[in-house]
């Protein structure tokens, strides 16, 4: 009687493969990370040795005993305002990934619009932030609308000019093909010109994911009562300067957290996408 055949691969083989890809991947991630990591903790040791040796004043520089001691004894203070910030953060970023692909889209697909908007999308960027968070302050109040909007004014633009980049560069060839097909405008846009820009739309991604923490920060600054930024701005006139770099600490991590969900994101959504950075 015929049936289903038996997986006949013994305990012992099986526990050896899953040993070898385990090594395999812990190979992969030191080869991507190691290095990095290694420099990190070295320079984190560095630090540590010439704040003890140099008897700095912990008003002045903190070791990084000494910050990530505050960090567990300021925790009380430091979860609240990460939740606040953390949500500014997630939110803006999400506007200005929305508002990027839609407007990159829409200039592609309007030479006119592209022409006209394109020089004006450019200048905005030459208008310090700094300079644009006060009035949207005056203009919204101190919620967390004002915030919102720095966030998506820092972290659009890179979106953007990758995505116009991204879909400009697609080759010719392919659209050619596609017209000898009687592809209609949109087809091609949907078939080609869009997944062959999906990479670069990505690259803008993970470039708006590190400024995302500043934009955050900018518009506590400018008027807020939580936050991140707020617990720097109120630290400084007390000298509390252990709590600034904690939160400093906390900032970098959400934003280190933020890139590497992006780059996952692009690993499972665009599988074509050419492996850069570290990986080569």
């Amino acid at each position: 009687m015929t049936g289903v055949p038996k997986d006949e691969t013994r305990p012992s083989e099986k526990l050896a493969t899953a040993r070898n890809g385990a090594s395999a991947r812990s190979r992969s991630f030191f080869k991507l990370y190691g290095l990095a990591t290694l420099i990190t903790l070295a320079g984190i040791g560095l630090w540590e040795l010439i704040i003890r040796l140099g008897h700095v004043p912990e008003y002045l520089i903190p070791a990084p005993s000494e910050v990530a001691a505050d960090m567990r004894s300021d925790w009380p203070i430091l979860e609240p305002a990460l939740l606040v910030t953390l949500k500014e953060i997630l939110l803006g970023f999400l506007i200005s990934v929305a508002a990027g692909v839609g407007l990159a889209v829409l200039l592609h697909l309007s030479p006119t619009l592209r022409r006209a908007f394109y020089p004006i999308l450019i200048g905005s960027q030459t208008v310090p932030i700094v300079v644009l968070a006060p009035i949207l302050v005056i203009l919204f109040g101190y919620g967390i609308l004002p915030k919102l909007i720095i966030v998506a004014l820092i972290c659009f633009f890179p979106i953007v000019v990758n995505g116009i980049d991204g879909l400009r560069s697609v080759d010719d060839d392919l659209i050619r093909m596609m017209r000898t097909l009687h592809g209609t405008r949109w087809g091609i846009f949907k078939r080609v010109e869009f997944p062959a820009a999906l990479p670069s739309f990505f690259s803008g991604m993970r470039i708006a994911a590190t400024f995302a923490a500043i934009g955050a920060v900018f518009g506590e600054w400018s008027g807020s009562s939580q936050g991140l930024g707020y617990v720097m701005l109120a630290a400084t006139p007390n000298l509390l300067t252990v709590r600034i770099f904690a939160a400093i600490v906390l900032l970098t991590v959400v934003a280190l957290m933020l890139f590497g969900v992006v780059s996952l994101l692009e690993r499972i959504l665009v599988p074509w996408a050419p492996k850069g950075g570290a990986a080569r």
